[in-house]
């Protein structure tokens, strides 16, 4: 089995930072793309960043310039800074882990409960 849990969410003012992070846990044998989607309410859930097993990082438009993420390969975890937040990064931010497991062929994507950012004006 394999856990996702995320962390560091929560009230920021218009312009603040916030910094997550999401740790894997369980019987893993390695771990691909580590990446972050949200979901404000009465949306759709969208993509935010990924980073690569090779470091590769890609973002959303929306957050290009503001937020980077990394990774730390000896903890399973990935980081995602948030800066110059603005009201309509307000959402649930979930974390998703691309995890080959012990006697496994393939890997499998498993995500996080989410944390809740809201960003206050």
């Amino acid at each position: 089995q394999v856990q996702v849990v995320e962390s560091g969410g929560g009230l920021v003012q218009v312009g603040g930072s916030l910094r997550l992070s999401c740790a894997a846990s369980g019987s893993i044998l390695s771990v691909n793309v580590m990446g972050w989607y949200r979901q404000a309410p009465g949306k759709q859930r969208e993509f935010v960043a990924i980073i690569t097993s090779g470091g590769v990082s890609n973002f959303a438009d929306s957050v290009k310039g503001r937020f980077a993420v990394s990774r730390d390969d000896a903890k399973n975890t990935v980081y995602l800074q948030m800066n110059s937040l603005k009201a309509e990064d307000t959402a649930v931010y979930y974390c998703h882990a691309d995890v080959r497991v012990e006697s496994s062929y393939s890997s499998r994507r498993y995500w996080g409960q989410g944390t809740q950012v809201t960003v206050s004006s």
